[in-house]
């Protein structure tokens, strides 16, 4: 069985619900450009690969620099007015931090916007560090970005796991020479996943968690 020492753990639909908040942004900030409120469905198609990307989904790149000022000072009001954990989490960054493993955030939401909500949800004290957007010039999948991160916490691709939700995780652990594990918690389901190249896919993280106990880490 592979023992995970460090475990990477993406934030947004996998550790916590933040869509709520994410989707009450967007129908803030598009119809101030002449679109119509999105549904909460077509925000999470649009999301995943850092918000500067997403709003390609809805604008025009010479409007893009705008709406994200917008949409990060209205964000910045409301950041944790309503992103809750998702089931599970809690347990497994408590558990496998006292089991010695290292854990990590390392995320495509702004790192300032991450670091916020995981003290605010009670994650900070079992995490060794929060690794997100305009934390560095690198966004996942770039590998920069893991290697960064693996540096950072003292840690090898060998005995390194990634767990996300999205294509953008797969392809991160890809790049960063490491596995990913996927739940469908977030925004696609198993099929998307396992066609990215996911090692594993799981139905939520307490399933999940069964699992990395199973795999000694």
């Amino acid at each position: 069985m592979r023992r995970h020492a460090t475990l990477l753990l993406d934030l947004d639909g996998t550790l916590v619900d933040a869509f709520t908040t994410i989707h009450r942004a967007y129908c803030h900030v598009l119809p101030k450009f002449g679109l119509p409120e999105p549904s909460l469905a077509e925000v999470r198609r649009a999301v995943g690969g850092g918000l500067e990307a997403a709003m390609r989904r809805f604008l025009p790149v010479d409007r893009i620099p705008a709406a994200v000022r917008e949409h990060i000072a209205y964000t910045e009001k409301i950041l944790l007015d309503d992103v809750v954990l998702l089931p599970g989490a809690l347990e497994l960054v408590r558990e496998r931090a006292a089991a010695g493993v290292k854990l990590a955030a390392f995320t495509n939401k702004r790192g300032d916007h991450s670091r916020r909500i995981c003290a605010h949800l009670g994650l900070t004290p079992h995490l060794c560090g929060v690794f997100g957007a305009k934390d560095t010039p690198w966004i996942k999948p770039q590998p920069e970005f893991a290697a960064h991160a693996l540096a950072a916490l003292g840690a090898e691709p060998a005995s390194t796991l990634l767990i996300g939700d999205s294509p953008f995780d797969v392809a991160a652990a890809r790049n960063g020479g490491f596995p990913c594990w996927a739940v469908t918690t977030g925004t696609h389901e198993a099929a998307p996943l396992r066609e990215a190249g996911a090692e594993r896919i799981f139905s939520g993280l307490p399933e999940l968690h069964t699992a990395l106990r199973a795999a000694g880490g």
